[in-house]
């Protein structure tokens, strides 16, 4: 007999099949849902605010750059290190328009789709009820006569409280709070306007600063600012041509009490003209009330010293006269600055050092006491140079190179230094020269700006906070009503469902029965 044997064949055993590649379209899609999700805005909006603390934190060259070269100078080698980052001009920096570009991008990619959504939903019908409505967290049912028009007596309350309203067989389907998602697109759509209004600005508008000394004129050229910020497509040609004077300038300071010294009013009254051919006019400029003029705003931002000297060399000739401008270095106005006399012969003279308007003498040496001028004095050192030749590099007027200078002795191995009211003057060393404090004038720092996008992004942070108000304080709730037989009785069932937090839903569907019950028992 031949034996047959079973032979059992294993099926064959196939490998998984891969997903198929995205591609580069599917790759495109995927980095486009990554990108305008709500998730990545939310980073976006974070990494911009992040950004944003060394613009706060470390001087910027568009607003104070005579920081930025003290920086390098303290921080030689974190300086450069800086500088490579855009920490300097973080505003300006590459890496911080890009959060900056994508996160406009991120929030239209976010609103568009859920505006679409949103309408729609405004359009749609609120919801049949649910086959169960004892199942929903709100819920009460009662007995009503069979001839009672529970139905219509449910619209009338519904409609009351501010729910829309959907008749079905036998049932009410309402729905209100459609205003929480507008709350949260206005809030999207405001920060859309709200980064429109900063790149407009950004771009077409400018700001520069000014120190101009009482009884002299500024004219808005870019040539007088002392430091000057253009937008990105700003022109020079597109500065309005305003000329203004300051005529004066009045300070106020607390004179006792623990706030002595304190600021309490400053005023410059100045005239100034639109055009060249326009009449002149006065305007008071004060702290937080700046001059407008064809859309540029004119702040006061603070004010100083600036010592009258005249300067005459050895062979009698006057090399400097005039106010130099100290700038303050406390709150009592111990103000620093230098007077350069570079055309003096036979050796140019340079001179650096304090303007104190109340000065007193105390173990700390010559100092002042108070903001106001009650008892001025200049305290000055002197420095002497070979004659140089201009190389054409600017040089700060509130710095003095003393690498090629040297500083005058007293005659008895110390160095010169002087202490003179107004007035007086004083003789230098070898028939170098004199100078002469003639008195002092006041000066003001002005800023001149021009943001067309301000009103904008102002706008938008308003609209913003309006939206967010409508998400927080709104709650969208669904809430039915049905009119059934069961055994011959007729039962009424009310429920209720939150679209989100629960607040108050148990007491609201008990209040709305309530006065359905009322209804069937009124004759």
């Amino acid at each position: 007999m031949t034996e047959i044997k079973d032979r059992v064949v294993a099926p064959s055993e196939e490998p998984p099949s891969e997903p198929p590649a995205l591609g580069l379209l599917g790759w495109l899609r995927w980095t486009w849902r990554q990108l305008t999700s709500m998730k990545t805005a939310l980073v976006l909006l974070f990494l911009l605010a992040l950004g944003a603390v060394p613009g706060s934190l470390i001087p910027q060259t568009a607003i104070d750059p005579v920081k930025v070269a003290d920086f390098f100078e303290a921080h030689p080698k974190l300086g450069p290190f800086y500088d490579k980052l855009g920490l300097f001009a973080v505003y300006k920096s590459a890496w911080f328009s890009a959060i900056y570009l994508l996160l406009f991008i991120s929030l239209i990619g976010c609103v568009v789709p859920r505006l679409q959504v949103y309408l729609k939903a405004l359009r749609a019908r609120p919801p049949k009820p649910p086959r169960n409505l004892n199942r929903l967290q709100g819920y009460q049912s009662f007995e009503v006569d069979a001839d009672t028009d529970v139905l219509a007596a449910a619209a009338t309350e519904l409609r009351r409280r501010r729910f829309r309203v959907e008749s079905y067989d036998g049932a009410l389907g309402a729905e209100r709070g459609y205003l929480r998602e507008a709350g949260n697109l206005l809030f999207h759509f405001s920060l859309i306007l709200a980064l429109i209004g900063v790149a407009w600005g950004a771009l077409f508008g400018y700001r520069g600063t000014v120190l101009v000394v009482v009884g002299k004129g500024f004219a808005n050229t870019v040539a007088q600012y002392d430091d000057f910020t253009p937008g990105r497509v700003f022109t020079p040609d597109d500065l309005p041509p305003f000329t203004l004077d300051v005529k004066d300038f009045e300070a106020k300071f607390q004179t006792d009490g623990p706030q002595r010294g304190a600021a309490r009013e400053f005023n410059a009254n100045i005239t100034y003209s639109e055009t060249p051919d326009s009449p002149e006019k006065s305007y008071d400029l004060r702290v937080n009330h700046p001059l407008k003029v064809d859309g540029t705003s004119v702040h006061l931002l603070g004010h100083g010293y600036a010592p009258r000297v005249t300067v005459k060399d050895g062979k009698g000739q006057v090399a400097f006269s005039g106010p130099s401008p100290f700038l303050p270095q406390d709150s009592n106005f111990s103000s620093f600055g230098v007077v350069k006399a570079p055309d003096a012969r036979p050796v140019q003279l340079g001179f650096e050092g304090f303007f104190l308007p109340t000065a007193v003498i105390d173990q700390r040496g010559p100092t002042s006491v108070f903001p106001d001028d009650l008892n001025p004095a200049l305290v000055m050192t002197a420095y002497y140079g070979r004659p140089a030749t201009e190389d054409g590099k600017p040089e700060s007027v509130y710095q003095l190179d003393k690498s090629k200078l040297t500083q005058f002795g007293d005659g008895k191995g110390d160095k010169l230094r002087f202490q003179l009211a107004p007035g007086q003057s004083i003789t230098l060393p070898n028939g170098a020269g004199s100078l002469t404090f003639d008195g002092y004038s006041r000066w003001v720092k002005l800023q001149i700006s021009h943001t067309p996008g301000l009103n904008l992004a102002l706008a938008g942070i308003s609209l913003a906070i309006l939206g967010l108000m409508g998400s927080l304080f709104i709650h969208p709730r669904r809430t039915w009503v049905r009119v059934r037989t069961k055994d011959g009785r007729t039962v009424v069932e009310v429920a209720g469902l939150d679209r989100g937090p629960e607040r108050g839903l148990g007491a609201e569907i008990q209040a709305i029965a309530e006065v359905l019950k009322k209804k069937q028992e009124q004759p």
